[in-house]
């Protein structure tokens, strides 16, 4: 059975070669990609390494969760090619590469090879390099391949789950890749075991976008947040059951970029797993589309609303962290940029509480977490969230984390959520952000609300509230009375200090006490809207928060009014807090079924 694919650099999705191949480092010129025929031409002599993101072959893991036997090598070759397999393992802080066989193959034509592994200890990958024999010998890709006993193999219909909201070229590059590539192609695995459904939150998806395939049903939907429509999709794809009885749900976010052979190794697993882990999810990493090499996430902990990304920063087109990558770590869920899920834990009485974004997986995830398993080579690219600066989320941050940690962390203390609320409170004022203080303190009332908030408030309505209450950035350039100068803003991303500059800058808090520098003019101080520190705002009066991304900003001034007024509220909030924290949080655990059924979710969403 055909287990995994071997891949090269494809236009659209991702063309980081390091993640498909490395060619010997001073021998490059020796081997040529072509993205056309998608194949590599070796001149004689030349080498590549497939013991890489996309083309080693997480073996430890296929072992551990499903009932494969021997594995082999299939490649497609023409020319002459010595092919050495190997398997490459972590040894302390070095790699071991064991070879397992090496052979040379021939063939004037274009043919297919089939290599098997024999190897008895199962750790690390599995891979192979080639090295050209003669002059013009080309390599076409291939695939592995797995013995499996087909009575062991489980029926699997994944249908995608995917809510989007006025993102219409993304949803359209990725709906016509996943067409041709599986739902418009016989020869694919995923051939009629393959449904996508779409929440339209924004009703404006054109007709057309489904490319009149049956396959993807769009349902228009209020603008509920992720929240709501996921659950939109859950609830059509429960309903479906009879036209497509789909035994897993994977859920996608709209704004990312994926590869078909996310899906199919996904698909591959599921049918090859063990029975003790029938119910597990596959989650898929996210990788950042402005550095397509380098990991965000792959599986995550909540901490009680301290968030773990497991392995963040990893730089995946080094084979030594694609081996640390395959290391298990603790992981309470998986975001739903790509997460794949057991229908069976899916019912009109299991559904997503709604909190319109920012905790809606989490939640979910903790909820029903069984055995989370990740896998290089299953992941989406998206835009690094420190590019995505919003002032209206502080208001969804606060109130869903006391959601979250009432039904998952009983144990959560009020000392543990007033240092969480100072903290916060401390950081926007010192950043003179005085509207989200005030986004933060109303989530912290909302919650008080309990379920009955949820229950009659229109979601939509709030939503609309939220972001009039919070910044809202415009274009650079038509921010009045202010000059943005980018040397500014360059300046500002390196600037520091130390030692008694730093300590006196301390003791006055970030010089809050101290009177602000004179400007002249329309100067003013620019910094990253996510990524700014404290020591941008000392002795400022006016700071421009500027979004490199996005070229739009929004100002913020120093107002001692504003910090009296915050600090009168954060009193009242920590007074109403003594008071109310232990019994709200344990009565939204004990009411909180009632907003996870489809009865409640059918009037949420105006049914």
């Amino acid at each position: 059975m055909q287990i995994q694919n071997l891949l090269l650099p494809e236009l659209g999705i991702c063309t980081e070669e390091k993640l498909y191949f490395h060619r010997e480092d001073t021998r490059e010129r020796e081997v040529d990609y072509s993205d056309e025929g998608k194949t590599l031409t070796f001149h004689k002599y030349g080498r590549c390494f497939f013991d890489t993101y996309y083309n080693a072959l997480s073996i430890e893991k296929w072992k551990k969760y499903t009932t494969i036997g021997d594995v082999s090598l299939h490649i497609i070759l023409k020319g002459c090619f010595e092919v050495t397999l190997l398997n490459v393992r972590l040894a302390g802080e070095g790699l071991n590469r064991i070879i397992i066989d090496r052979k040379t193959l021939n063939s004037p034509e274009k043919q297919e090879f089939a290599l098997p592994f024999h190897l008895y200890e199962y750790k690390g990958i599995l891979a192979f390099e080639l090295r050209a024999v003669k002059e013009d010998s080309v390599y076409y890709g291939g695939y592995y391949d797995a013995e499996v006993d087909a009575r062991n193999l489980r029926d699997v219909k994944l249908a995608v789950n995917i809510c989007t909201y006025k993102r219409e070229p993304y949803i359209r590059r990725n709906l016509d890749h996943l067409r041709e590539s599986m739902m418009d192609n016989r020869a694919s695995a995923l051939y009629g075991n393959l449904k996508i459904y779409i929440s339209d939150n924004g009703n404006t998806l054109p007709h057309d976008i489904t490319g009149g395939s049956d396959a993807i049903k769009i349902t228009d939907n209020k603008n509920v947040g992720g929240a709501g429509g996921f659950t939109r999709g859950l609830i059509e794809i429960l309903k479906d059951k009879n036209a497509f009885d789909a035994t897993h749900v994977l859920m996608m976010d709209d704004d990312v970029v994926v590869s078909s052979e996310a899906l199919f190794r996904t698909y591959t697993l599921l049918r090859c797993r063990r029975e003790e882990y029938k119910n597990m999810f596959v989650g898929g990493a996210m990788l950042r589309t402005d550095r397509p090499g380098i990991q965000a996430e792959a599986g995550a902990s909540w901490n009680e609303g301290n968030l773990v990304s497991n392995k963040a920063g990893l730089d995946l087109t080094c084979i030594q962290n694609c081996l640390l990558n395959e290391i298990e770590e603790y992981t309470e869920y998986n975001a739903w940029w790509y997460c794949c899920m057991p229908m069976e834990l899916i019912s009109e009485s299991n559904l997503p509480l709604p909190i319109f974004i920012r905790g809606d997986d989490l939640e979910y995830g903790l909820r029903n977490r069984t055995q989370i398993v990740l896998l290089n080579g299953v992941c989406v690219w998206h835009e690094p969230f420190e590019n995505k600066y919003s002032s209206y989320l502080q208001y969804y941050i606060m109130r869903n984390l006391l959601y979250d940690n009432a039904l998952h962390f009983p144990e959560y203390k009020l000392s543990s959520f007033l240092y969480r609320l100072y903290t916060t409170t401390a950081r926007e004022m010192i950043y003179y952000r005085y509207k989200n203080i005030d986004l933060l303190f109303r989530g912290v009332r909302d919650f008080y609300g309990g379920i009955d908030f949820l229950k009659r408030t229109d979601g939509e309505t709030l939503h609309q509230e939220i972001l009039r209450a919070g910044y809202s950035a415009v274009p650079v350039e038509k921010i009045e009375n202010a000059a943005f100068r980018l040397p500014s803003y360059q300046k500002s991303l390196k600037q520091a200090d130390k030692g008694i500059v730093k300590g006196f800058r301390y003791l006055t808090v970030n010089g809050y006490l101290l009177p602000a520098k004179r400007v002249k003019n329309k100067e003013v101080q620019a910094v990253s809207m996510s990524l700014c520190r404290p020591i941008n705002f000392y002795r400022q009066k006016r700071v421009l928060h500027y979004d490199e991304a996005s070229g739009k900003a929004f100002m913020t001034e120093k107002s001692w009014l504003s910090t009296f007024r915050v600090l009168a509220n954060l009193f009242k909030i920590t007074c109403i807090s003594v008071f109310s924290f232990y019994h709200a949080m344990k009565k939204f655990r004990n009411d909180s079924r009632d907003l996870m059924n489809e009865e409640f979710w059918e009037r949420y969403l105006e049914n």
